[in-house]
């Protein structure tokens, strides 16, 4: 497994080894850093889109590193533009989620930090799923404008405790966290937020959002 690392502007940049592929992602390690959380978006937005870039800043500033990687390899990528199909393989996404933690626990940087996960969109299904896999290193789950009910069976192994964020103006997706909500037998919490909505671009929408750690904790 390669650690070896280079400095980039969004961090270190890391090639994280997930099964037959090598994935690129930025590391990022505020000072005394509390835990550590991967961000997979199974979107198709890359680690260098804004609304990542944000979370991670606003993670970080609380304390938490990040690791900011990408689920797709480039080949996947320009696929799913195309299809918009490997957004939707839930089982490949949690994969190279599993590859991730399993990274961030040998990295000497990260091994003795807490592991939380934090998934929008299709992503946050893939974190869910991926979750019950490796259930002593993950100290919580953050889902923002996520589809959870895509881990289907796997909502009821999840360990950790669960935040399930949506925007206020997503009908369609409160219905289906509050599905998912309901499957889940962990300390559990689903917040709305009033104004946001799918992709919570409204100004000031993820500012809103309540904060979350990696240590074991989903309250505000």
């Amino acid at each position: 497994m390669d650690h070896s690392v280079s400095e980039r502007e969004a961090g270190q940049l890391v090639r994280v080894s997930a099964g037959p592929v090598s994935l690129e992602g930025n590391l990022a390690l505020p000072e005394r850093a509390e835990g550590v959380m991967p961000l997979g978006d199974g979107s198709g937005s890359s680690r260098f889109s804004p609304r990542n870039r944000l979370v991670a800043q606003a993670l970080q500033e609380g304390g938490l590193g990040t690791l900011l990687i990408d689920l797709l390899t480039e080949e996947e990528e320009r696929i799913d533009l195309r299809t918009r199909e490997k957004r939707f393989d839930i089982p490949l996404l949690a994969e190279r989620l599993v590859g991730a933690i399993d990274w961030l626990r040998a990295a000497p940087e990260t091994r003795d930090l807490k592991i939380g996960l934090f998934g929008s969109s299709t992503g946050a299904g893939a974190a869910l799923m991926a979750a019950p896999r490796r259930p002593d290193a993950i100290g919580a789950i953050v889902s923002r404008g996520g589809r959870p009910d895509l881990a289907g069976p796997a909502l009821r192994e999840v360990a950790a405790p669960t935040l399930l964020i949506v925007g206020g103006r997503d009908s369609v997706v409160i219905t289906l966290n509050e599905q998912a909500l309901a499957q889940l037998n962990v300390e559990k919490r689903l917040e709305i937020v009033s104004g946001a909505g799918h992709l919570f671009e409204e100004p000031g929408a993820s500012s809103r959002c309540p904060r979350w750690r990696a240590t074991g904790s989903c309250g505000t």
